[in-house]
């Protein structure tokens, strides 16, 4: 019973532990180096040209790429999937 409690203890510290790190603010690869050396050799951060955050635009573009990888592998699917078979 005293391993239980224990145990139980451990596991709510871990959960209450993991809330308070998941509430800070991390940097992504963008900010801490890609900016940073941008910043460094002149250029500063721009709008980029096409803007994925808003909307469905990303969902909408990984729909699209999927269909035209599905497309050419169906197409394609006797060349990619059976051997070619020479007759002599």
């Amino acid at each position: 019973m005293q391993s239980f409690a224990l145990a139980a203890l451990l596991w709510v510290a871990a959960i209450l532990a993991s809330g308070t790190l998941a509430a800070g603010e991390w940097e992504g690869v963008d900010k801490s180096v890609v900016e940073k050396i941008a910043m460094d050799a002149g250029r500063p951060p721009r709008a980029p040209y096409v803007d994925t955050d808003r909307g469905d635009l990303l969902l909408f573009m990984f729909l699209l790429a999927g269909a035209c990888g599905g497309f050419i592998a169906g197409y394609s699917y006797r060349k990619l999937m059976h051997e070619n078979k020479k007759r002599a």
